[in-house]
């Protein structure tokens, strides 16, 4: 279903940017348009409410197939005309061929549309359980060794047991399988719990659920036996009479959706008497809106807690032989930390000959679920029940290798690239698939690192999205060691990411859309042979050296899709000139050459051309911000450039870019400077001579800037002083080499909303203003080749801050 929906997303995308281009390279028939779009848009929302399978199955659904080939006929038929059109040196050509194949499509969809709609008049009659839905809501979990989690387990007695009077609700928030439900199963069946409450029950909610049901079950732990005839709003009246006045604990296991929630909150009534409601939840999202809640978040477990769980779940209190430890070891490290698939492992050895050859066996094939598909199924069973425009971004996590750091700026532009991300009118596409990201990472199938730029997928996922993936034919990824005559065919390849082990032979280069390699001289020869043929490019990553070129590629302009460039060019060291030809990319939104390009000026004669979709530019050597260039690029974001001090740059115009948010500057020499008040985030690096009270006036009553880092330049007789009003929204402050820096002088309000304080080569500066042990939000201190003095006052400041607010700064030097 990931790959139907993702192709006709993608479809539909080319459609819109051809109708929305100045000048198209080919036009389409507008009738013909209209029923095309007609066709895709009913498939879409068909498919938002198909299921058509209740568990796992490793075969694709034989209509889901038929869409995708539908939609991606689509693509190809247009794709490849305009191949042609545009490498046909100039001549004119015959619209019948694109027309005819376009026709076909429609007929084959308008058959699919007919057996869709004969499907959606059934789905009143048929009701689809989801999967493991057999489970009773009154089944309470078995007994389940706790392992890893006893921090936890203290944590969330605590809560249970604090003196706080009001209701107060307690999530446990992880992903499937990472023991939310064991761990609340442990506490409930405390003793200390069951004589502290004076009545406890437990209730599994599950995806689909029936609120009567829940509260009957209720009722049945109490021993109080309910009428079937009353409806569901009167058995929430009798519960709540029942629970008024007595201490009760709730534990709501398995809850997928805030509907249930708020569908049975009004019947648990708070008298201020310690009560307690425990929601276990995939879905952070779902936990940071419950009321009065302090969330608990359940982390994975590490190689030692792997082997304590596997070893009692297979030996219990005996102990592991010592013919199969090693083996052992291995399965539990095996398990990735997961602790459902260390049980699911587990009771298979437990159950099997206790042997070394039997166990390897296991380990060769059990740890890849071949023979027992439990553990995939509950991850399954989270993949099934996303919604349909997150299931191509959530199986598009296992292209990225096996524990890597996932760049989020990188993947979103891989998301946009391949079409997975459907337009919605006042929003950019980056915004749309941010709240896809955050969405994955709410349900916890996607992790967020320590650093809000990177994020991570679980090795167990990551193995669904793969065979997903390749079940719906939405990729292929190649290991290391396959060789070019054992790939499948790459005719139909739209995405490559390229190493120089492959030959870009195989390839149909003129419809791929996703081309990053990183290839020595040779290989990189071989592609710009082939340069010409990528005018359906998306996404073009690529690794150029001048020696190939003598500039940059000047047929650039005919790739009339191309959303994101970026040019590795370091191993030149070298300034590259863009062609002129970039102005006339309409469709471009990422631009970046890492270590620089010089733009040419826009042309005269093509007023009509507006960069509108250009996000990010950078590195920027010597940019001109004339009222010609502010024009061209309305609604950037992110900006990095260099300049020196001619006025003929313009820079007093960057106040024009009223939507930029981002802003790496480095200048070179005085210059008169205005920054737009949408600027976020501010990077400024001068030269020595350069004086920052000059320009920090205008940073510091930026209302929304939130990082900012002064690299060098230098301050009037070695001291700084801010004022009021000043910096009032800054979270990060970076000071770096300002090495004339010896007097600083705030007060706390001046800096209201800091958090991080980093200083790096301020030798002589001496102290760093003890108001910062003032400012209630500061949470992290590093002082970094700076002196003696610095690193005393940032001890101070650290030990002032918890003397005043009872919490302690991190607090780093060297």
């Amino acid at each position: 279903m990931a790959a139907a929906y993702a192709t006709l997303v993608s479809a539909l995308n080319i459609i819109n940017n051809l109708h929305h281009h100045p000048h198209p390279p080919v036009c389409l028939v507008i009738k013909q348009v209209e029923s095309l779009t007609q066709k895709i848009n009913f498939l879409l929302e068909f498919l938002e409410g198909y299921n058509p399978h209740r568990g796992y199955s490793k075969e694709a659904d034989p209509l889901e197939s038929r869409i995708a080939d539908a939609a991606y006929a689509a693509e190809h038929a247009i794709e490849s005309h305009i191949f042609d059109q545009l490498t046909n040196n100039g001549e004119n050509m015959s619209y019948d061929g694109l027309y005819e194949a376009l026709e076909k499509v429609i007929k084959e969809m308008v058959f699919i549309e007919e057996e869709a709609k004969q499907i959606q008049g059934r789905v009143g009659v048929q009701h689809q359980l989801p999967p493991d839905s057999s489970r009773s809501a009154s089944s309470i979990p078995q007994q389940s060794s706790m392992v890893g989690a006893d921090d936890l387990k203290l944590q969330l007695m605590d809560k249970l047991t604090s003196d706080l009077l009001h209701l107060q609700i307690i999530p446990i928030v992880g992903m499937g399988g990472s023991g939310k439900t064991t761990l609340a199963r442990t506490v409930y069946e405390e003793r200390l719990i069951k004589e502290r409450f004076d009545i406890c029950a437990w209730a599994t909610i599950s995806q689909e659920y029936i609120i009567r049901e829940i509260f009957a079950v209720v009722f049945r732990q109490f021993n109080i036996e309910v009428d079937d005839d009353l409806y569901e709003d009167e058995l929430g009246e009798k519960l709540y009479k029942h629970l008024y006045g007595r201490r009760y604990l709730i534990i709501m296991d398995d809850m997928w959706s805030i509907d249930a929630w708020d569908r049975v909150r009004n019947y648990f009534p708070d008298t201020q008497n310690g009560s307690r409601i425990v929601v276990t939840t995939r879905l952070s999202d779902l936990a940071s809106t419950l009321p009065n809640s302090d969330c608990l978040g359940m982390e994975l477990l590490d190689e030692a807690e792997s082997w304590e769980l596997l070893s009692k779940t297979v030996f219990g209190e005996e102990g592991w032989p010592l013919e199969l430890e090693e083996i052992g070891i291995k399965i539990g490290k095996g398990c990735k930390g997961l602790p459902l698939s260390i049980v699911v492992v587990g009771g298979l050895l437990a159950k099997s000959k206790h042997e070394r050859e039997c166990w390897e066996n296991m380990n060769a094939s059990v740890l890849n679920l071949d023979d027992d598909e439990s553990c995939l199924k509950i991850l399954y069973m989270s993949y099934k029940q996303l919604p349909i425009h997150l299931k191509p971004c959530f199986l598009y996590m296992g292209v990225f290798p096996e524990n890597e750091n996932i760049f989020i700026p990188k993947l979103i532009k891989f998301w946009i690239a391949e079409g997975f991300v459907k337009a919605v009118c006042g929003k950019s596409l980056e915004e749309i698939a941010k709240e896809y990201l955050k969405d994955l990472i709410g349900r916890n199938l996607v992790l967020r690192t320590t650093s809000e730029w990177w994020c991570q997928i679980h090795d167990l996922l990551r193995d669904l999205c793969l065979r997903e993936a390749e079940k719906e034919r939405l990729y292929y990824t190649a290991s290391d060691n396959v060789g070019i005559n054992v790939l499948p065919p790459m005719s139909q390849a739209r995405s490559l990411t390229w190493n120089n082990q492959y030959e870009l032979s195989p390839l149909n280069m003129s419809l791929l859309r996703i081309l990053k390699t990183t290839g020595e001289e040779r290989d990189k020869e071989d592609l710009f042979g082939h340069w010409d043929q990528l005018v359906n490019s998306r996404f073009l990553q690529i690794d150029f050296d001048k020696r190939s070129e003598e500039n940059f590629p000047c047929s650039i302009w005919r790739f009339w899709n191309l959303q994101t460039l970026i040019v590795e060019n370091y191993s030149i060291n070298e300034v590259i000139t863009a062609p002129s030809g970039i102005w006339y990319m309409c469709g471009i939104r990422h631009v970046k050459f890492t270590y620089g390009l010089r733009l040419p000026d826009p042309p005269n004669d093509q007023d009509d051309i507006v960069l509108e979709n250009l996000q990010s530019l950078g590195k920027v050597f010597d940019f001109k911000c004339s009222e010609q260039v502010v024009k061209k690029i309305p609604n950037i974001k992110e900006l990095v450039f260099s300049n020196c001090d001619d006025e003929m740059y313009c820079l007093s115009n960057l106040d024009c870019l009223t939507k930029l948010e981002s802003l790496d500057c480095f200048l070179y020499g005085k210059c008169a400077i205005n920054f737009p008040h949408s600027l976020k985030r501010l990077n400024l690096c001068c030269t020595m001579d350069y004086c920052w009270e000059d320009i920090l006036d205008k940073v510091g009553v930026l209302p929304h800037l939130h990082n900012l880092t002064l690299q060098y330049g230098s301050f009037k007789e070695g001291k700084w002083e801010t004022t009021e009003g000043q910096f009032l929204t800054l979270k990060f402050l970076t000071l770096e080499k300002c090495r004339n820096l010896e007097i600083w002088e705030i007060e706390r309000s001046h800096f209201p909303c800091l958090e991080r304080l980093h200083l790096d080569g301020l030798y002589n500066l001496q102290e760093i203003p003890l108001d910062f042990a003032e400012i209630p939000t500061l949470r992290e201190i590093v002082v970094k080749n700076c002196s003696d003095f610095a690193v005393v006052s940032a001890k101070r400041i650290s030990e002032e801050h918890e003397d005043y607010y009872g919490e302690e700064i991190d607090l780093r030097y060297k």
